[in-house]
């Protein structure tokens, strides 16, 4: 059976002296499955739009800001993420320079500046405790994990780089 996800990105917002991170909080509708959670920023990608043109698009509405130095730091797949079982595919960048005053809410939630080393702390996806670490490290080559879900729970991860 082919392979058939929601192709998305995901991105995380360095502050200017690359020790902080913008969140989102996503505290503002009580019907979100991801409610109480922080998340990075992106969502689904439009149709007529390359990754990288989705990512700033995602940056520009959910923060308001224009990314102006951004990397893929990797891409995951998550099948069965979805609150209905739906199957995902995200493309993870770290947003390095930007210009713009970050929104201080979206209709997701608040926007906060989390510290890079407390970021651990923060209730998150489980499942991003485990890709994280690889979104801020030093190592340049990009990660290629999946990431499976069932029933809201991740299942197992594992990844690769080249």
């Amino acid at each position: 059976m082919p392979y058939t996800p929601i192709v998305a990105t995901l991105g995380y917002v360095l502050s200017p002296d690359g020790r902080q991170v913008l969140m989102v909080h996503r505290n503002a509708r009580p019907d979100d499955h991801q409610l109480g959670k922080y998340n990075g920023l992106g969502g689904k990608l439009e149709p007529d739009e390359d990754v990288l043109a989705g990512m700033r698009r995602e940056i520009r509405e959910e923060a308001g800001i224009e990314c102006t130095a951004l990397q893929l730091r990797g891409t995951i797949s998550w099948p069965g993420f979805g609150k209905r079982g739906e199957d995902w595919l995200g493309f993870v960048f770290v947003i390095t320079a930007f210009e713009g005053e970050p929104y201080a809410s979206n209709p997701e939630g608040t926007l906060e500046w989390a510290d890079l080393d407390r970021l651990h702390e923060l209730p998150m996806w489980e499942g991003d405790r485990e890709f994280l670490p690889l979104v801020f490290d030093r190592d340049p080559r990009p990660f290629h994990g999946v990431m499976p879900y069932r029933e809201g729970r991740m299942v197992s991860w594992n990844f690769s780089r080249v």
